[in-house]
C-alpha cells in the first residue's frame, strides 16, 4: 500500500485562505506548497493521550509514533469536515467533541503545513484502522516526555506537543 501522490490538496495562505490546489506529490516533493492539514489529540480522562503508529509504507516518518489523528484537508472541504471525516476513518470514533486549540505553521524538509490543532477527552472504544495505521495506544505524559528526542515519535508531534500540551 501507499499513499495516492495523485490526490489534490487546496494550497492555502498562512490565515488558511484557499489560494490553489496541487497533488500530494507535489506538496511532499521539497516545493514546501503550504498545504492544510487538521490534528486531534485524544486524551482520556486519566490524562494519557493516544498515539498512533505510522505504517512502514507511509511516504513522511514511516514506523513512527505520531498524533492521534492527523489527516490532510481535501480540496473544498472545511477543516472541520476533514477532522470529523479523519477521526472516523482513523480511529473509528463517530461521536466526539474537538476543541480547537491553535493553527501554525509546520515546516520539515520536505513540506511546509498549516495545522489546525484541536484536542479531545474520549473515553469510548477505538478501534484503528488496519489500512491506514499500525495500531496505536494510550501514553502517559511521562512516557511522551521520555520519548522525546529518541527517534521514536514524528518530530512534528513533539513539537506540537510540546508547544500546547506540556
Amino acid at each position: 500500500m501507499k499513499d495516492n501522490q495523485e490526490e489534490r490538496f487546496p494550497l492555502v495562505d498562512e490565515v488558511g485562505r484557499v489560494i490553489g490546489s496541487a497533488t500530494r506529490g507535489e506538496c511532499h516533493n521539497g516545493s514546501k506548497l503550504l498545504h492544510p492539514v487538521v490534528h486531534l489529540h485524544v486524551f482520556n480522562s486519566r490524562g494519557e493521550v493516544y498515539l498512533q503508529k505510522r505504517p512502514e509504507w507511509k511516504d513522511i516518518q514511516p514506523g513512527k509514533w505520531d498524533t492521534s489523528v492527523g489527516g490532510h484537508i481535501d480540496y473544498g472541504e472545511t477543516p472541520e469536515l476533514a477532522l470529523t471525516r479523519e477521526v472516523r476513518e482513523e480511529l473509528g470514533i463517530a461521536e466526539f467533541t474537538p476543541e480547537r486549540v491553535g493553527m501554525y505553521v509546520f515546516e520539515s524538509r520536505r513540506e511546509r503545513e498549516l495545522v489546525y490543532v484541536h484536542r479531545t477527552v474520549y473515553d469510548g472504544e477505538i478501534n484503528p484502522s488496519k489500512d491506514e495505521l499500525d495500531g496505536g495506544r494510550f501514553w502517559t505524559l511521562e512516557e511522551i516526555r521520555a520519548a522525546i528526542g529518541q527517534q521514536t515519535l514524528t518530530p512534528n508531534f513533539e513539537s506540537e506537543f510540546q508547544r500546547f500540551f506540556l
